[in-house]
């Protein structure tokens, strides 16, 4: 099956920057929490489905009959991320009242399967890579930094209490904000095996880490303790 024209690619990039579901930075595109947050729900309902409910959704999807997607599927046409992608399209675009064709739909499937996502850092946090960190805790002898994964519950939990927890530091206390799946030398050098983590450093040695989504005052203890 031929993949969606130039054109095509085009004009669903357009659509889905308008719907909010593709931002452009100036480091690239990026798919926005709004997609990502569906796309979520599907991957859990539909990665580890087994064969029959695959076919069976992908006929129901494509609306055709099970032995033509059983024939997608075997020759690569549809895959379960394809079928997952359009799903989690056409939830967010149907919640928001846009309609778009079949063709449309299939070219947004398409450009959502090949752009990155938005980095879970959340937008009030500096975010620090492995080149960066280093720099940040010698310049800031009280610091906290926060880790963060993709598809995390509780990382997304505790994005809800953040304003709290950030009202909960001392004066002083510099935050920033890594995705830890990109900072293995972070995660390494201080042994952060897990999302979401607010690490407490002094002169840039680890004092104390909550790991898990915590309620606010439980980080506020551990603020008090490590500043």
């Amino acid at each position: 099956m031929a993949g969606p024209s130039e054109a095509a690619l085009e004009s669903a990039l357009d659509r889905l920057i308008a719907a909010g579901l593709v931002d452009e930075r100036d480091d690239g595109l990026v798919t926005t929490e709004t997609f990502e947050s569906a796309r979520r729900v599907y991957r859990d309902t539909y990665a580890d489905a087994d064969d029959a409910r695959f076919r069976r959704t992908v006929a129901e999807t494509f609306d055709v009959p099970e032995s033509m997607a059983a024939e997608r599927i075997d020759a690569g046409d549809v895959t379960r991320e394809g079928l997952i992608d359009t799903l989690s399209l056409r939830a967010v675009l149907d919640d928001d009242g846009v309609v778009v064709d079949g063709e449309t739909l299939a070219a947004m499937a398409t450009l959502v399967g090949e752009i990155t996502p938005a980095s879970p850092v959340p937008d009030a946090l500096v975010e620090l890579d492995d080149g960066e960190w280093p720099a940040f805790l010698d310049e800031h002898p009280a610091a906290a930094v926060t880790v963060w994964r993709r598809d995390c519950a509780p990382c997304e939990a505790l994005k809800g209490d953040l304003d709290a927890v950030l009202d909960a530091l001392p004066d002083g206390v510099a935050v920033a904000g890594v995705d830890g799946e990109s900072v293995p030398d972070f995660r390494r050098t201080f042994d952060v095996d897990a999302a979401p983590a607010v690490c407490c450093f002094r002169d840039g040695d680890l004092v104390t880490a909550v790991t898990g989504r915590e309620s606010p005052p439980t980080y506020a203890d551990a603020f008090d303790e490590a500043f």
